[in-house]
């Protein structure tokens, strides 16, 4: 993502309490045993229906309607172009809407599946003007807690504490943002890091502690103020390899000898596994785990969006309503079983609720050229290689077809272009290699 202009930030949230979960296992008839996919499935139908409060039958739907939706989206974010203008999901997660800036093509969005919306700002044009308020982030007023891209309004919005309105809409003009495509909302928002208390599921550095992201071949990722370049981690042990913050908030650990990175998230308790990074859409449901309060659920509000800490800005992350307390940093992401982010920060905690915000996954394999190790394709105990380039293991698979299996490693050609596999991963369309850059690299 072209961006990350600004420098400032760190993650954090504050708070206590932790919900139980409702734990539904699927029946099995005598001589009968329950799949692990089916097993999982249930956990996270029951832990959907808990958090978004709906029924198990309205989780299903819901999740069968999202992944739907993703393909869907995927694909006319490609056909659209620059006429695309982004994307969102109903309440009950059942309908996907799709902006265009042409009014001319929403037969083309019609055709598949969705409901189109004409509006004023392609998605590109709303990112433009989203990225002057991130070159100006160091200027931002105090009462600035963040801002972001808002598809449903077609419009980059401002947050603002109550009383400091005017000052940040006179910021944001002043950046350069036209003020036909600006709302300033007040917000009570008050992000704070995320590293404090010892315990749970986590991994230490120095006195801190956050939570693993996604494992990596060769170590995992997660958010980059919970460590920089250099530092050393305990349990597991390692060295953090890469760090980025402020301005984003990413980072990787590889880990020593011995530590054997799994495709897998802690759903406290059992795990859950990890297929893939499919982006989800906005109105999507989404399932954080975190050393401090376990597993929540809520559902993706915005994609793009700064957040201003104590400490400065953080951006390109997307906000949500699912939950997170200190040490839940770097902490996993997931939609289905498929890896969203890691836990950046956020305001408010797990008994009043609140607004919190993840660093998007697929930034963080292409920065680092990181590898996601997903279910089915666990590597062996870990070395300190760095994890780059292919395996000589795997061979040229020919030309890309949907429907086929790939190795992280695998060549193939797409429009006269090759492209080598970063994962493992089932071809589906609408993850054609141009559009999918976390599964694929052009060589």
């Amino acid at each position: 993502m072209n961006r990350k202009i600004v420098a400032a930030a760190a993650a954090a949230i504050t708070g206590a309490g932790l919900v139980t979960a409702i734990v539904l296992t699927p029946s099995a008839s005598a001589g009968q045993t329950v799949s692990a996919a089916d097993q999982v499935q249930s956990e996270i139908v029951a832990a959907l229906s808990r958090d978004l409060k709906i029924s198990p039958d309205q989780a299903r739907a819901r999740l069968a309607g999202e992944q739907k939706a993703a393909k869907a989206d995927s694909a006319l974010k490609t056909q659209l172009g620059s006429s695309y203008a982004g994307s969102w999901l109903d309440a009950s997660g059942t309908t996907l809407t799709v902006a265009v800036a042409d009014a001319a093509l929403e037969g083309a969005v019609r055709a598949a599946g969705a409901t189109p919306k004409t509006v004023a700002r392609s998605a590109s044009q709303l990112d433009s003007a989203k990225l002057s308020l991130d070159a100006k982030a160091s200027g931002a007023p105090k009462t600035v807690p963040g801002w972001y891209v808002d598809a449903v309004t077609n419009s980059v919005v401002v947050l603002a504490n109550a009383g400091g309105e005017a000052a940040a809409k006179s910021w944001a003009t002043a950046s350069g943002v036209p003020a036909d495509a600006l709302r300033v909302e007040t917000s009570v928002e008050t992000p704070v890091p995320l590293i404090d208390v010892i315990g749970g599921n986590a991994y230490t550095f120095g006195s801190g502690r956050c939570s693993i992201g996604f494992s990596v071949e060769g170590g995992f990722v997660t958010a980059g103020h919970c460590g920089t370049t250099g530092t050393r981690t305990s349990n597991p042990s390692g060295t953090v390899a890469g760090s980025s913050f402020p301005g984003n908030d990413y980072a990787w650990v590889r880990v020593d000898a011995g530590n054997t990175p799994r495709g897998l998230v802690n759903r406290y308790p059992g795990t859950v596994p990890v297929a893939g990074s499919q982006e989800a859409a906005v109105g999507a449901s989404v399932c954080r785990s975190g050393s401090t309060t376990g597993w929540h659920c809520g559902t993706i509000q915005q994609k793009n969006a700064s957040v201003t800490y104590p400490q400065g800005t953080v951006s390109g992350l997307t906000r949500t309503n699912a939950c997170a307390e200190p040490g839940d940093s770097g902490g996993s992401w997931l939609a289905g079983d498929q890896a969203q982010g890691v836990t950046s920060g956020g305001s408010g905690n797990c008994s009043s609720g609140g607004t919190f915000y993840f660093q998007p996954i697929s930034e963080i394999l292409s920065v680092y050229s990181l590898r996601l190790v997903t279910s089915g394709s666990n590597p062996p105990t870990s070395t300190t290689t760095t994890p780059t380039g292919p395996t000589t293991s795997n061979p040229p698979s020919g030309t890309w077809a949907a429907g086929t299996t790939y190795a992280a490693g695998a060549t193939v050609t797409y429009n006269g272009a090759s492209y080598r596999a970063l994962q493992g991963h089932t071809a589906q369309a609408g993850w054609e290699p141009p559009n999918v850059p976390a599964l694929w690299a052009r060589s």
